[in-house]
């Protein structure tokens, strides 16, 4: 059996002494020279410089795993070129997410061939020739992260970096039968990289399943000074658990395949199969996203492609492949004004859409409605390019996160995928229940290689923490806050009572009226109180809502458990009437009930 290249088997293989990191390079360049190096790349390593490397490898978490990067992601002494040679120039030094993955124990390869400045859907606008779909031929590949989703189909490579600002992280995964993670913008260091639309554009990771692209992605989340963009306070990387009672929203009506029948036939499948994973599926409104997708390439936006590559355009614009220099010119008509109504547009459309998402914890989409011919795209540059980014344009600019996962074949053995799609940082979540999805397909290889998916092991979740709150007001069952637990997917655990030691006052001059609970060791406790339990990250944006002088501390309940619980500023009780007597907050409500 050809050796499988997927991460857990090289690290399996590695553990037993059975194969060695030189070893695998051999076999990696042996398979190169085999299937020729264009048109999937435009530089590879030297051998004897991976080989050297191989050798001296760090024994870090992707010890002697080999990679690729996109040609618009920087490494120090090679050649970045963007797929047009007038633009290449040499890289002083890696981009922040090479760096982190080499340091990591990963062995790069080589810079496989893209759509020009990751211009496109479609991976047909390369000067250095069209990486073909690794299942016919005929067919594309996808874009413009195309050479790195060919070179881990094909099985060349283990993973490989490319950059996604309209999808093309995820197309190319779906039509190479791939897993493609788009994290939340922010996440992965984008100094290196030259933009597309720099405000939009995401690091993306192509891989062979979830979990090789999962633990990739653990290397490569880091908070980077130098990218601007960069999220401050974004978490690290992890697997999570998928929420209890998981919504899943699928668009309501009819949806554009631009009359692939095969493929809204697997798209369908794809919904009853996360149906038989014990998700509900909620019908949403699809037209806040929808237009959002028409923004990118008719709004601003492509101006900021311009201005990545302005220098070029005015000096030497014949350099420019035709149709991507067609788009980029046309961004000169753009004006300041239409700009910021464009933006306005946005927001709005921003608003709309958390509407649908109070109805879901995620999205599931056709990752593309259908595919093409090469000869069909080169017909219809621009009009099949636009089809391409129905389901995936809209991601970048509503700030969410997404993972393109396989979802099956058609009769003639083209693949199809479909994209989780999740609010920013939800990546985790979406990493548990795209690996679920994908691994309901029986059977099921790993891109174009002989490896079933079977012969590798799932991610794991971490386990998520949990906290029990005891709240004794506003937040109880059938009050006017408890939509603040609800909303957090809080479960109400028990209804109990505090120790003794605590005091209930009805505090003076707040809307909703709210006690205050404060422990002064001389109350007679005994006051009613309901635990509910909820995430921890649910947990801290909770308390970020509570306002003064309530807080949150530690409650003793009468059976000597100490949970926190809502607890108030002593200072605030002055003059306050005390209810401790009524025993709880519902019965002082009710006090006049029985008269």
């Amino acid at each position: 059996m050809t050796l499988p290249l997927d991460i857990a088997t090289l690290e399996r293989l590695y553990a037993a002494s059975e194969t060695s990191p030189d070893q695998v390079i051999r076999e990696v360049y042996a398979r190169i020279a085999a299937r020729g190096v264009l048109p999937d790349w435009i530089t590879l390593v030297d051998e004897d410089a991976a080989l050297e490397r191989a050798r001296n490898v760090p024994h870090g978490p992707l010890y002697g795993i080999p990679f690729a990067v996109k040609d618009n992601i920087d490494v120090e002494g090679l050649p970045t070129t963007c797929a047009c040679p007038a633009f290449a120039y040499t890289a002083e030094r890696s981009a922040t997410v090479v760096d982190l993955l080499e340091q990591a124990g990963a062995i790069l390869i080589g810079k496989t061939n893209l759509d020009q400045f990751a211009t496109g859907l479609n991976g047909t606008r390369s000067p250095y020739g069209i990486p073909a779909s690794t299942f016919d031929p005929a067919y594309i590949s996808g874009g413009s992260s195309s050479g790195s989703a060919v070179a881990v189909a094909a099985g060349l490579v283990s993973f490989a970096l490319g950059t996604d600002t309209a999808g093309s992280g995820r197309v190319p995964a779906a039509f190479n039968n791939l897993v493609g993670l788009k994290p939340t913008k922010g996440l992965i260091s984008t100094h290196g990289v030259v933009p597309a639309c720099r405000t939009q554009d995401v690091v993306s990771i192509l891989a062979l399943t979830v979990a090789d692209a999962a633990k990739v992605a653990a290397v490569a989340c880091r908070y980077d000074e130098a990218d601007a963009y960069a999220r401050v306070a974004a978490p690290p990387f992890a697997v999570e658990a998928a929420p209890d009672n998981l919504r899943v929203g699928v668009p309501e009506g009819p949806l554009p395949f631009f009359g692939d029948t095969a493929y809204e036939s697997l798209y369908r499948a794809a919904i009853e199969r996360v149906a038989g994973l014990g998700a509900s599926i909620v019908a949403i409104d699809y037209a806040p996203f929808a237009q959002a997708a028409s923004m990118l390439y008719a709004g601003p936006w492509v101006a900021e492609r311009l201005a990545a590559v302005e220098d070029l355009a005015d000096s030497d614009p014949g350099a420019i492949h035709p149709v991507v220099r067609g788009l980029l010119l046309g961004a000169r008509d753009k004006t300041a004004v239409e700009t910021f109504k464009d933006f306005y547009a946005l927001a709005e459309l921003i608003r709309a859409s958390a509407r649908e998402w109070a109805k879901m914890d995620l999205m599931l989409l056709p990752t593309a409605g259908t595919t093409f011919t090469i000869a069909g795209m080169l017909a219809e540059p621009v009009t099949r390019n636009t089809d391409l980014g129905a389901y995936t344009n809209f991601v970048n600019l509503m700030d969410l996160a997404a993972l393109a996962v396989p979802a099956g074949f058609r009769q003639d053995g083209i693949p199809f995928g479909v994209t989780l799609v999740g609010p920013a940082f939800s990546d985790g979540m979406l990493a548990t229940i795209g690996d679920a999805l994908h691994r309901t397909l029986a059977d099921a290889p790993l891109g174009a290689t002989q490896t079933p998916l079977s012969a590798t092991p799932q991610v794991t979740a971490a386990a998520r923490k949990k906290i029990a709150v005891a709240v004794v007001g506003a937040h109880l069952s059938g009050q006017p806050l408890n939509g603040q637990l609800v909303e957090r997917n809080a479960k109400l655990i028990e209804t109990t009572h505090t120790g003794a030691g605590y005091s209930l006052y009805a505090l003076a001059g707040t809307s909703p009226p709210k006690p205050g609970l404060v422990f002064d060791g001389i109350g007679a406790g005994a006051i009613e109180v309901e635990i509910w339990e909820m995430e921890e990250g649910a947990f801290g944006s909770f308390v970020a809502g509570i306002p003064a002088p309530l807080g949150i501390g530690t409650v003793t309940l009468a059976d000597g458990r100490s949970v926190k619980g809502f607890l108030c500023e002593a200072h605030a009780v002055q003059g306050a009437e005390d209810i401790t007597a009524f025993g709880g907050w519902r019965a002082w409500l009710g006090r006049g009930a029985g008269a």
